[in-house]
């Protein structure tokens, strides 16, 4: 999500780091995360799992935030990400309240 607009920002890559840590990343797996978001061929990898699914949501929206711009590709990929997973528009609500109430 950070790079769906073209441009990694600096409060993009605080939250990127911010999440790696909680999920005991290190500092390694934090630069392939890096490298691979940079690359033509990255992919969001949807998980199947509606927890899962409900809290890539979270962190799709804090991320979209973090830079202060929601760009119109943010936009579409959130959308389509939403879909794929067959989130429904009021769960998305909520879930969106949620996370910009944690940022």
């Amino acid at each position: 999500m950070a790079m769906a607009d073209g441009y990694f920002a600096q409060r993009e890559v605080a939250l990127f780091a911010d999440r790696c840590g909680e999920l005991e990343l290190g500092e390694l797996e934090l630069q392939q995360a890096i490298r691979y978001g940079l690359d033509d061929d990255a992919a969001l990898h949807l998980p199947s799992d509606r927890q899962t699914c409900e809290a890539l949501m979270v962190d799709l929206v804090r991320m979209m935030a973090a830079d202060g711009v929601l760009d119109e590709s943010e936009k579409r990929l959130f959308a389509l990400a939403a879909a794929k997973m067959n989130i429904e528009t009021s769960t998305l609500n909520v879930l969106i309240s949620r996370a910009l109430k944690e940022y």
